[in-house]
């Protein structure tokens, strides 16, 4: 992306989007993920009541919290790459 307060291209537009809606995504079914995998027990046997509602909590809690951090994390990670190490040149051995 420019850095010096110019207008973004199009192009450059709609690679965000696109990033935005696969950081999205990826974290929603990492979310789900997490919560069917902590929580799913709870769901699925006839458990205690201590034991199920711990594992529904600390997937409520969970779920969100993987969410969150995906999200942060691909676009943290997409707005570093489109940096380039040493400006001018298309690759570090050119």
């Amino acid at each position: 992306m420019t850095s010096h307060g110019g207008r973004r291209s199009q192009a450059e537009r709609d690679a965000m989007t696109v990033e935005i809606g696969y950081a999205l995504c990826s974290a929603a079914f990492a979310a789900a993920v997490v919560f069917g995998a902590v929580a799913g027990p709870a769901l699925l046997f006839d458990l205690p009541d201590t034991p199920e509602s711990l594992l529904l909590h600390t997937g409520l809690v969970l779920a969100p919290v993987v969410f969150v951090t995906r999200v942060v994390s691909v676009l943290v990670r997409f707005r570093s790459a489109d940096q380039p190490s040493q400006p001018g040149r298309t690759s570090p051995d050119s």
